[in-house]
Order: C-alpha cells, then sequence, then structure tokens
C-alpha cells in the first residue's frame, strides 16, 4: 500500500457510519467502569469494533491501536490510532459533545486524520500536505495575536483532579486570556482550535489516540503543536500545546514562568463567602 493512496475519503465514511451508530446509543446506555472514574460504554465499544473490523477488512497488514483495547501490532509502516468516542463522560450524560477520531500514520508520520461530530454532522479531515477541511471546507487557525484576546481550550482528567497540575495553567491562562472552555472532548478542542473557534489549546496526560487526528488538523490548518517547553509534539507526548501560531511564544512564556512557580498565589477562598466565617 502506498502512503500516497486515498485514505482520507474511506476514513471519512467509516467515521460517519461510526457516528450514526454512536447516535443510536446516545441517551440510552447504561454507564461502566474501566478505572476509578473513567466511564466506558457498550457505544464505546460497539464503535470500535466497527472502525477495527472495517480497517482489518481493507488494511489487514496495517497496525493498530484503539482506545478501548484493540491492538495490533506487527512493525508495519502504517498505524491507526482509533478514538471510537471521544467525550465518553458527555456522551453518557447526554450532553452532546463527543466525537469519533481516527488518524494514520505511515513511518512514524501521521498522513491523514478525521474527527466526526455526529450531534453536529461535522466532518473534519486533514491530510498531509493537502491542508484541513470543515464538510469539505478549507479551514484555517484564527488571526488573534494577543492572549488576552484569545478563547483557549483544556481539558481535565476524569479522576485526581485535585493531584493534576493543570489547575495552576487553568487559573493563570484564565486571568490572561478572554477566558477558557473545557468542554471534555479533546479531538474536538483540537478540531476549534484547527477552525479558528480557540485560539489555543493545552491538556497533560492524553494518549496517542486522543490527538493524533487533531494535532494533523491543526497543523495542516497553520496552527502549531509542541509539548509545554516549546519542543517537538511527538505521538507519544503526554503534553500537548497547540496554538495558531501567533500565540505560542507568549504561551509559551507563561508556561515557563507556570513551571518555575513564578504564579500568582490562588485567590483566598474564604473571601467569597464571609457567612461561613
Amino acid at each position: 500500500m502506498s502512503p500516497r493512496e486515498d485514505y482520507v475519503h474511506p476514513m471519512q465514511d467509516l467515521a460517519r457510519e461510526a457516528g450514526m451508530l454512536l447516535l443510536s446509543f446516545f441517551g440510552k446506555v447504561s454507564i461502566e467502569y474501566k478505572g476509578d472514574a473513567d466511564l466506558v460504554t457498550k457505544a464505546d465499544r460497539a464503535s470500535e469494533q466497527l472502525i477495527v473490523e472495517r480497517i482489518r477488512k481493507q488494511w489487514p497488514e496495517h497496525d493498530l491501536i484503539g482506545e478501548e483495547g484493540s491492538r495490533r501490532e506487527t512493525g508495519s509502516d502504517f498505524r491507526w490510532y482509533i478514538d471510537p468516542l471521544d467525550g465518553t463522560t458527555n456522551f453518557a450524560h447526554g450532553f452532546p459533545v463527543f466525537c469519533v477520531s481516527i488518524a494514520l500514520e505511515h513511518k512514524g508520520q501521521l498522513i491523514a486524520g478525521v474527527v466526526y461530530d455526529p450531534t453536529r454532522d461535522e466532518m473534519f479531515a486533514a491530510e498531509r500536505g493537502s491542508g484541513s477541511r470543515l464538510n469539505g471546507r478549507p479551514i484555517h487557525v484564527s488571526a488573534i495575536g494577543r492572549l488576552k484576546e484569545s478563547l483557549v481550550a483544556t481539558g481535565f482528567p476524569s479522576h485526581k483532579r485535585h493531584k493534576n497540575p493543570n489547575i495552576h495553567f487553568y487559573h493563570q491562562i484564565t486571568l490572561r486570556s478572554h477566558g477558557v472552555r473545557r468542554a471534555g472532548s479533546a479531538a474536538l478542542d483540537l478540531c476549534y482550535l484547527a477552525c479558528g473557534r480557540y485560539d489555543a489549546y493545552w491538556e497533560f496526560n492524553l494518549n496517542a489516540w486522543d490527538t493524533a487526528a487533531g494535532v494533523l488538523l491543526v497543523e495542516e490548518a497553520s496552527g502549531k503543536v509542541t509539548n509545554f517547553t516549546g519542543g517537538p509534539f511527538n505521538i507519544d507526548s503526554r503534553e500537548v500545546l497547540g496554538s495558531n501560531t501567533l500565540l505560542h511564544d507568549e504561551l509559551l512564556k507563561e508556561f515557563q514562568a507556570i513551571i518555575a512557580g513564578r504564579v500568582e498565589g490562588l485567590p483566598n477562598v474564604p473571601e467569597y463567602f464571609p457567612s461561613n466565617r
């Protein structure tokens, strides 16, 4: 198989089929837990099974990694990253912010990615060197050049949030931006950065299937993705900092200050609740 084969169109068809399957479960599924607080539903498993079966049938020699445990690693030049339902917590609670994310890597380089939001019927797609598109139309990152005028996104883990350092980043960036949103889907956050709805995005402790398609979409929309110190992003990175490129240096400066401990203290919470004194 050639890396120049048309993967994006069959990937879009597959993501749309999986998205329609998710909608058939939406509002009807029972919740299970795969960890202390990590939700999984029948919809996650059914969507992954559908995607994996289609890939194995059409590209049987390709490797793949899926969030819900599907795995084939034989040393193939091609590897798929599958998130059958990004935003499981939202989905399980009936909050309509979730998606299907599928990406393909060739010899360590992401070459194609799609993210489908079935509740809005929005298909984000990118191919290396060919730009990013939303429902077939080219998209581009925003032109916001100052952090204080930007709308930024982040995410928090589903458990042990009190031990996660992101609260300090959230506090600082909230004070310095026009606002920070936490919608609950890393893949959609990256897509929204790619099409200019957000101007920047960061998050800790993500997996390859969370970021692979979205990172390619941002890069192909003229955005920039690095780690928190400005180093190259790689698929195994646990930290992601993406921006419209114009904000990246300012964000890195803020992040370096936070990491070095040069941050303002959190507000004195009791001052906001005088009746509790």
